[in-house]
């Protein structure tokens, strides 16, 4: 197995779209701290990048390169190889591969110019951002055999995750105004990986005062540390579910 997550690992790094995306996300991040004359204002403009960009390129070109890749996955469960071992590998480069790459692109510059706690936070939510929307990825290329359907189904996830869900949370907020929903939002809150991660940054960088009560009632929970310890357990079920599923159904998979 492990030479199996080597060679996809290599593969990947060498692929020209991927250092592409780490280059341009190197650029960005450094453009933002330079330009804002605060250290915060750059992470905060940065935000937007991790929360769209990274579960987009994350999704997207992971189910590009399962697609890509089926002939070589053929190949190899032809071979005396346990199916699991095979899906797990093909997750492990990806998700070891989109993790080096946000490291490079958007870690460092956090670190160089705000290695505070705010800046830490952005840095692991962004690392379980991108194994999330791999494994994702992953889930949908695996029930799907047409690649348009599939990358299809990758694009319409993404943009739930970013920005329907935010819509329709909008819509039930609006329909029982009349009702205390502050609460609840906490548990519809771990339905939504991107929103999740949104809250953990905003309140470590002191930005839940712009939330009013709803900011209070999420600091309250989400500011302690069993509230964390909540948080990133519910990221790292995102990371499993999703993953365990698609090894469930490529197992059974017809090839």
């Amino acid at each position: 197995m492990f030479k199996l997550v080597k060679y996809v690992l290599i593969d990947i790094l060498r692929n020209k779209i991927l250092l592409g995306y780490t280059l341009v996300m190197l650029l960005l991040s450094c453009t933002l701290f330079n330009v804002e004359d605060n250290a915060a204002k750059g992470l905060l403009g940065l935000l937007n990048l991790v929360l769209i960009i990274i579960p987009l390129v994350s999704i997207v070109f992971s189910t590009i390169y399962v697609y890509n890749s089926s002939e070589f996955i053929e190949l190899l469960v032809s071979q005396p190889l346990q199916r699991i071992s095979i899906w797990l590998s093909v997750f492990y480069g990806l998700a070891i591969a989109m993790v080096i790459a946000f490291l490079i692109g958007v870690a460092v510059p956090v670190l160089l110019f705000k290695a505070d706690a705010s800046g830490f936070m952005l840095i692991a939510t962004g690392i379980l951002l991108s194994i999330i929307f791999v494994a994702i990825a992953m889930l949908a290329s695996v029930y799907t055999r047409d690649k348009a359907k599939g990358i299809g189904a990758s694009v319409i996830l993404w943009l739930y995750f970013t920005l329907l869900f935010d819509g329709l949370v909008l819509f039930l907020l609006f329909q029982f105004s009349d009702f205390p929903l502050e609460k609840p939002m906490i548990a519809v809150s771990a339905l939504n990986p991107v929103d999740l991660s949104r809250i953990l940054i905003l309140l470590h960088m002191d930005a839940s005062a712009l939330m009013g009560y709803t900011g209070a009632v999420f600091k309250d929970f989400f500011g302690t540390i069993t509230g964390s310890l909540f948080s990133f357990g519910v990221l790292t079920l995102w990371v499993i579910i999703p993953t365990w599923l698609s090894v469930r159904a490529f197992k059974r998979k017809d090839l």
